[in-house]
């Protein structure tokens, strides 16, 4: 891991996009919590918080970090069609943010995909990026 000891502690935000691309008809299912496993944007919202709380267990070298917002958006977008999903990450830390904004978004997509491939073998995740990032020695950042 890289020493971070001597930097210092700022407010530190990061936001991740991505999306997961599905069937007409699978949307519909999911729109109207008809899926067999149940609610699917509830459960991938858990998830996605879990998952961000987690991202130290996953990814080998990330600092474990004391983290004070997750929030894990979604939205129905028809002409993809399927649903984006939004990912934000707050924290006052030595380093930053970014990977626990990123790991919510795939941990909620591939929540979506495992509650919804019942119905839909050809669902695909993608685009999954980060958007922005504030704090931080390298300053604000913004891709989109």
């Amino acid at each position: 891991m890289v020493n971070v000891a001597k930097k210092p502690i700022t407010r530190r935000v990061a936001i991740a996009k991505g999306e997961v691309q599905m069937a007409a008809k699978t949307l519909e299912l999911i729109k109207e919590n008809k899926m067999k496993k149940g609610d699917v944007l509830g459960v991938a919202q858990i998830a996605g918080i879990q998952g961000a709380k987690r991202t130290a267990e996953l990814i080998p070298f990330c600092h474990p970090i004391q983290m004070d917002h997750i929030s894990v958006r979604f939205s129905f977008d028809d002409n993809l069609p399927g649903v984006q999903i939004e990912g934000q990450a707050e924290c006052e830390a030595r380093t930053g943010v970014e990977m626990e904004a990123l790991t919510a978004v795939s941990v909620a997509a591939l929540t979506i995909y495992d509650m919804a491939k019942s119905a839909d073998k050809t669902m695909r995740i993608g685009s999954i990026r980060l958007v922005k990032k504030t704090g931080g020695q390298s300053g604000d950042v913004s891709n989109e």
